[in-house]
């Protein structure tokens, strides 16, 4: 049996449980591929969004829902090395990428020296955006996992002072018709790297130049490094507190809430406060 036809089995014979199930069950509850959709499966070069592309061909050939997929990386200026890495792993994995070249390494050192990693962040998912019109795609996939949405939820709650997380899928606001999906939702980075392990394979892991350089910035790198090991902190003396931060998630009471807000507008606890103990004595009388 070839490389690539026994890395494909091990996913969904070896990891059933812990990656396939897991994504096909995020696919399927946060409907995140419909019949006929194309689908531009972005590849960074690591061990996620491989992954990806693998499970996404797998569901092309073999789901019950036509559709069909593009497999792209954009480089942004990846050094030689990194870029073949990418390239010598599409070939084992048998993924048909399509390459193009952006120059946003060199743009965001020159604009953005203090916090390359968010000005980075951002041009990315540009350059990918034009990429998925020029493609006809309507769906753009990540790489995601479970851990990226518990890490996301956090840093929202103790740098950005509100409550939200990593959401399964969104629309894009500047570019109507094409939405963001991340069927990985569900599956553990744990499960990722024993899949790659037991497969003997190597991908790059950041190929950032600035993280290679070594950046000493307070950036969202950095802080999302502390939130995880906060978490393997927590985690040992409460092996489910990752999996609650979801739940949690999926589970707001809002009438223990101070205030929400919606499309940028807030709304106070107290516009509503009253008006429940009326609703109660209407009822009564009733």
């Amino acid at each position: 049996m070839e490389r690539y036809k026994e890395i494909e089995r091990s996913i969904i014979k070896k990891y059933r449980k812990e990656i396939w199930s897991k994504f096909i069950k995020a696919v399927k509850e946060y409907e995140l591929i419909k019949e006929n959709d194309k689908v531009m499966v972005c590849i960074s070069g690591g061990k996620d969004s491989f992954l990806l592309a693998k499970c996404i061909q797998e569901l092309e050939r073999h789901g019950k829902v036509p559709f069909t997929a593009e497999y792209v990386v954009m480089n942004p200026g990846y050094s030689e090395k990194h870029r073949d890495n990418i390239l010598d792993n599409a070939k084992i994995l048998n993924v048909p990428i399509r390459v193009f070249e952006s120059d946003i390494f060199e743009v965001v050192d020159k604009i953005s020296y203090d916090s390359p990693c968010y000005m980075c962040a951002k041009m990315r998912r540009g350059y990918l955006y034009s990429k998925a019109k020029e493609l006809g795609c309507n769906k753009i996939a990540l790489g995601h996992h479970f851990n990226d949405v518990i890490e996301t939820t956090l840093l929202s709650m103790f740098y950005g002072s509100e409550v939200k997380t990593m959401m399964p899928k969104l629309h894009s606001d500047n570019f109507p018709g094409i939405e963001l999906i991340r069927p990985l939702y569900m599956v553990e980075e744990a499960s990722i790297i024993s899949w790659k392990n037991s497969n003997n394979l190597t991908f790059i892991n950041c190929a950032c130049k600035f993280t290679e350089r070594n950046y000493n910035t307070n950036d969202g790198a950095s802080k999302r490094k502390e939130i995880k090991e906060l978490i393997k902190e927590l985690k040992k003396n409460n092996p489910s507190i990752d999996r609650n931060i979801f739940t949690s998630m999926n589970n707001v009471n809002l009438n223990c809430i101070l205030g929400t807000k919606i499309n940028g507008v807030y709304k106070s606890f107290l516009e509503d406060y009253d008006k429940e103990i009326e609703h109660e004595k209407e009822w009564r009388k009733n």
